[in-house]
């Protein structure tokens, strides 16, 4: 739950993060460790959620990773046994983007009581875009006229969502979304054009 950002490699700070989550830690850096190959990892944000499935409770973590040139992303979560693989497992998915394939960084802040004066956000959410996954969102267009009955097509966004995580203090607790907010900084300033 926790982000680093300053000169140094944190690969060892990443590494730590990972295994106090307690969640398959072996499994998860060596996925993540493969993935930032010996890159220096210059800020970090680990994210272990539960997930609800029926009446079962699933385990996800998240691993987010910039070195000087990528955007590392890991996905982690467990499965029970299936027709391939009967024993329970986990798959860990990566990816990893180029900063300069990175067109947006969007950052939300949630500030409980606003007129009360300025207070550290409740909750946050990060979306990264960077053209890999687009959702378009269409409706029915039409014009002013209440009387016309005539088909004006439709009319939509489309919009870039590749990665979105979210955090709050109640349930992550504030260090978490410090760790978030101070992740995207990093990222942001990484990815600013000249």
């Amino acid at each position: 739950m926790r982000s680093r950002t300053d000169d140094r490699d944190h690969a060892l700070d990443l590494r730590d993060a990972i295994h106090r989550t307690g969640y398959y830690p072996e499994v998860v850096a060596a996925g993540v460790e493969s993935a930032v190959a010996g890159e220096q990892v210059v800020s970090f944000f680990v994210h272990h959620e539960p997930t609800f499935e029926h009446d079962e409770v699933r385990r996800h973590l998240s691993v987010v990773v910039l070195t000087p040139s990528r955007l590392v992303l890991a996905h982690t979560d467990e499965h029970t046994g299936d027709d391939l693989l009967p024993e329970p497992y986990t798959s860990t998915s990566t990816e990893a983007i180029s900063l300069s394939a990175v067109k947006s960084v969007v950052v939300t802040r949630m500030v409980a009581n606003p007129t009360s004066g300025p207070s550290f956000p409740a909750e946050a959410v990060v979306t990264i875009g960077w053209g890999g996954v687009a959702r378009v969102d269409l409706e029915p267009a039409g014009c002013n006229d209440p009387n016309c009955d005539a088909d004006h097509g439709y009319t939509g966004v489309l919009a870039s969502d590749d990665f979105s995580l979210r955090v709050s203090a109640a349930a992550d607790g504030g260090d978490a979304v410090a760790g978030l907010l101070a992740f995207a900084e990093s990222l942001s300033a990484r990815t600013q054009t000249t």
